[in-house]
């Protein structure tokens, strides 16, 4: 079933009843979950990247007491936050290295490649703050910008720390992931130069209380990252997956069977090869329902 057929379809204007109000809002905010999620697909390591950052970035917020209504405009800018990703070619994206010095002026294209996307949506301004600023920082030394201190607004400082807290954590083609603590450490270490002083504080009271261990290394809630254990690359494991269905690994296109048992799951390789229709993303479609349905129950102005 469909995105589509999920929300009853897509309008192009706004309605006028309250119940097709809340269906015009799911359908706006489905279409950039789903631009976001076939982004991140694109990049075989980062599987799960926008979930964990949505994630890290709300818990921050709420722990900081912020309303519900913030909170839920912190994780929407979480996981929209890569979406200018689009435009940048696959051979830099999915680079087997670290980026030289042009690569990485491609890469920093990103945050304003991303705004121009939102223009015109009319929820851009609930998340183009997140989109455009998440990689500027408290020095001054930040993109695409140059901003400093509070001339960045709060919900590009949450999602900036979330982001980098999880990049430094997930594995890498070239470096596996850091330690919680190791990465702490670089977030410290650049607090209130790099990371915002408040944030990097919050960041570090939730590691310490133990807040974040259901989601590090997770892709969603309940499903831990698995690794292909040929080439290395994140293999997307779904709520919908159930014990002997296959999934495929992007990079090698190897060929796996999910086992699930005992509320634990494993992938285990047959030796096949997916071929370009297997290989072909597929929407996480419970996924971006739940994150939808949890946005509009907590924005005031589209329960109205």
């Amino acid at each position: 079933m469909g995105l589509q057929a999920w929300f009853g379809g897509s309008r192009s204007r706004r309605p006028a009843q309250a119940s097709d109000q809340q269906r015009y809002w799911e359908d706006l905010l489905t279409s950039l979950l789903m631009m976001a999620w076939f982004v991140e697909a694109r990049d075989p390591y980062t599987g799960g990247h926008l979930w964990r950052v949505s994630r890290y970035a709300q818990l921050m917020a709420r722990v900081a007491e912020l309303s519900e209504q913030e909170v839920a405009q912190i994780g929407l800018g979480g996981f929209l936050h890569d979406l200018g990703k689009i435009s940048i070619q696959d051979d830099i994206l999915r680079k087997p290295g670290p980026l030289d010095e042009d690569e990485f002026a491609v890469i920093r294209t990103h945050p304003e490649q991303g705004a121009r996307l939102l223009a015109g949506h009319p929820l851009a301004d609930l998340v183009k703050p997140a989109v455009l600023l998440h990689h500027e920082r408290p020095d001054g030394n930040g993109y695409p910008k140059g901003l400093r201190g509070r001339e960045i607004p709060d919900i590009a400082r949450v999602v900036g720390v979330a982001d980098a807290f999880d990049a430094m954590t997930s594995a890498r083609p070239y470096r596996q992931p850091m330690s919680i603590d190791r990465a702490l450490d670089v977030v410290m270490a650049g607090r209130g130069t790099q990371f915002d002083a408040r944030w990097a504080d919050v960041l570090v009271n939730l590691v310490d209380k133990a807040d974040l261990e259901h989601i590090q290394g997770h892709s969603d809630e309940g499903i831990p990252l698995q690794e292909c254990p040929m080439c290395g690359p994140t293999l997307v494991v779904m709520r919908h997956h159930r014990s002997a269905d296959p999934i495929y690994c992007r990079s090698c296109s190897g060929e796996f069977l999910v086992l699930r048992e005992n509320g634990s799951i494993q992938v285990v390789p047959t030796g096949n090869r997916g071929d370009a229709n297997k290989l072909e993303p597929e929407a996480d479609e419970a996924l971006i329902v739940d994150v939808v349905r949890e946005t509009v129950r907590n924005l005031s102005f589209i329960r109205a």
